[in-house]
């Protein structure tokens, strides 16, 4: 669309478009438009009364519809709203396995790790469903960049996403699909044991070695992860999935699994 030809306040908005990423920032209309924070700020939600501009966060916005000035960046991967609002965050869980191929099932949701406070784990953010973990931010490493579009996402490695799982099955969809998406990484070249257990020892929680240990104990040619486990086994018992009622001991594991999963070496 020719810009001469629209009137000030949408040539003005075309041009901040053109030069930012998905995601509109107000650092971006001022260095665009050459304006204070404060002016920018202010235009920013003069476009959003005008109904060109929708607010996906603070000082967050993104083309409202195809109808904004022809643009066809109508948001369509909600991916680019996660280092907009969840920073410092990553993709994680079941998002990051489809990823990565480790399932063929697809979510409706996005799982997002983040180091910020959150008060609930369900969020709708314009239109996209995201269900969150917060952590600490110390605990946020193991991520790669990937491009969506024209913004930079950070999300966990296919060893992190993994290890991830393994630490709180419910961002895998469970414990079935995490065994599942296991067995998947097992066939994988770019498997590495060595970063399985590395992620694991930082992240700390000693419930991902006595899962990781069960699951692998279950392929005939695992052995060598499994005693990797083995050595590292904390005090205590652990659920095999939290979500589940778990009432058989696996000795052998620390840990406590439903009557489906408990074979073998149960006391």
């Amino acid at each position: 669309m020719n810009s001469s030809r629209l009137p000030h306040g949408r040539a003005l908005l075309q041009r901040v478009l053109a030069a930012s990423g998905d995601v509109v920032h107000i650092a971006d209309v001022a260095k665009a438009l050459a304006v204070s924070r404060v002016e920018a700020a202010k235009r920013l939600a003069r476009w959003r009364e005008q109904g060109w501009l929708s607010r996906v966060g603070t000082g967050a916005y993104v083309p409202a519809s195809i109808d904004t000035l022809g643009s066809e960046r109508v948001l369509d991967d909600g991916w680019v709203l996660v280092p907009a609002l969840f920073a410092p965050a990553y993709v994680a869980g079941r998002t990051a396995a489809e990823h990565w191929d480790l399932t063929e099932q697809i979510f409706k949701d996005i799982v997002v790790v983040t180091g910020q406070a959150i008060r609930t784990k369900q969020q709708q953010r314009h239109g996209f469903d995201f269900s969150l973990k917060h952590v600490k931010a110390e605990k946020i490493f193991g991520t790669k960049p990937v491009w969506r579009h024209h913004t930079k996402v950070p999300v966990s490695d296919v060893h992190r996403t993994i290890v991830d799982m393994l630490d709180d099955p419910a961002l895998g969809g469970g414990i079935q699909q995490v065994a599942d998406c296991l067995g998947a990484y097992f066939k994988r070249a770019d498997r590495s044991d060595q970063k399985l257990i590395e992620y694991a020892d930082q992240l700390g929680n000693g419930a991902v070695f006595k899962r990781l240990g069960f699951l692998a104990d279950r392929h005939d040619d695992e052995g060598a992860l499994a005693e990797q486990c083995r050595t590292r086994l904390t005090a205590g018992n652990a659920k095999l999935d939290p979500a589940l009622e778990c009432k058989r001991l696996i000795s052998r594991w620390r840990l406590l699994a439903p009557l489906s999963w408990a074979t073998g070496d149960a006391s």
